[in-house]
């Protein structure tokens, strides 16, 4: 998948340097070394290149980085969070560029990965949604195929907690106002799992005027309107994954489920857009949709693409056993290969204290 724990860390490469090139692995690399992907490999170009901070996009790059591969794109060096990738066979992905010492770390993003999110839709909870006290808790519940506990706990990937900051909001975050004359157009939903369907859709939204405006409902109304433990992402996760794309100007953080005179006067809006995917009344019966309809400014866009964040989940729960088989051979190799840096940190520090007499 690509997720803002992704865009963080590009955010925090290309802060590096002046050029981002990112190289995406194909399907097969993937499936090879950690499992099923996710998004197939052309939904991944597409997505990456929709970061704000990536300049180029390398396809079918290969999974192990090499000297030789830097110097083909022109790059100095590599980056990588301080996590550890590894090989099918337990090799240090990177291990070519750390010795020849083109290589540098960032640190990566606490509290999501992959592995968790997968593990939210195979489990379909709602621990994720939860308010109060418990809102930024551990989803700790089990099931047969899918318990944890702290022995087998990947450091990295395992099930953890995302702590928002508004200093990570900010990171995001475009910060420029509208200009004078600017066509300022405004869309609202829950863009959980954000993916292709939302990018195309965001993408036509912005080519309609110059800024674009996202309304992000908040967790409980999506919740009502579309069931079962939607949104799999809570409301500061898909915040910084819908900042996280080069389309969108501004997020409005908890936006009203109608669209409101009020909303519209604030913002300045000239028009309002809306998918081809089905519109739930308000809880009041209400079209939420009906004040942008009275001025007569809105228009239902089709983003040519039929991905939903439904059609994701079923990818997910139709090869379950896969994924499952994934996620738990995936924190297996990441636990041993955390234990072996570990152990080499250790034995670096018994040897320097020997060379300094301690």
């Amino acid at each position: 998948m690509v997720h803002f724990g992704h865009a963080n860390f590009l955010r925090q490469a290309k802060a590096l340097g002046q050029c981002l090139v990112v190289g995406v692995h194909t399907d097969e690399e993937i499936t090879q070394h950690k499992g099923p992907p996710v998004f197939n490999e052309q939904e991944r170009y597409k997505m990456v290149r929709a970061i704000k901070w990536v300049n180029e996009v390398v396809e079918g790059a290969p999974y192990l980085t090499t000297v030789e591969t830097l110097d083909k794109y022109n790059c100095d060096f590599c980056v990588h969070g301080d996590d550890i990738t590894v090989t099918s066979d337990g090799t240090d992905t990177y291990y070519k560029v750390k010795e020849a010492q083109r290589y540098q770390e960032v640190s990566r993003t606490g509290g999501i990965s992959t592995t968790d999110l997968v593990g939210r839709m195979l489990l379909m909870t709602k621990q994720h949604l939860l308010r109060g006290e418990k809102e930024y808790g551990v989803d700790k519940e089990q099931s047969d195929h899918f318990s944890r506990d702290d022995k087998a706990h990947s450091p990295w990937t395992g099930i953890s907690q995302f702590l928002p900051t508004s200093r990570k909001i900010v990171q995001f975050a475009e910060g420029k106002e509208p200009k004078t004359g600017d066509r300022i157009i405004y869309v609202a939903g829950a863009f959980d799992l954000f993916h292709v369907g939302h990018l195309d859709f965001l993408e036509k939204a912005k080519a309609q005027g110059d800024y674009l405006i996202v309304g992000l409902h908040t967790d409980p109304i999506v919740n009502h309107y579309k069931g079962s433990n939607y949104p799999i992402m809570n409301l500061h996760e898909r915040v910084l994954s819908v900042l996280a794309c080069k389309h969108v100007n501004e997020v409005v953080i908890g936006a009203p489920y109608s669209v409101t005179a009020d909303l519209m006067d604030h913002f300045k809006v000239d028009a309002v857009f809306h998918g081809e995917t089905p519109v739930t009344r308000d809880v009041d019966g209400s079209d939420p949709y009906f004040e942008p309809k009275r001025r007569g400014v809105f228009k239902t866009l089709d983003s040519g693409n039929n991905m939903t964040t439904e059609k994701i989940v079923e990818r997910i729960i139709k090869n379950r056993l896969e994924f499952e088989h994934r996620n738990e051979a995936k924190e297996k190799k990441e636990i041993a290969a955390y234990n072996a840096l570990m152990k080499a940190k250790s034995k670096q520090q018994e040897e320097n204290h020997l060379k300094m007499g301690i």
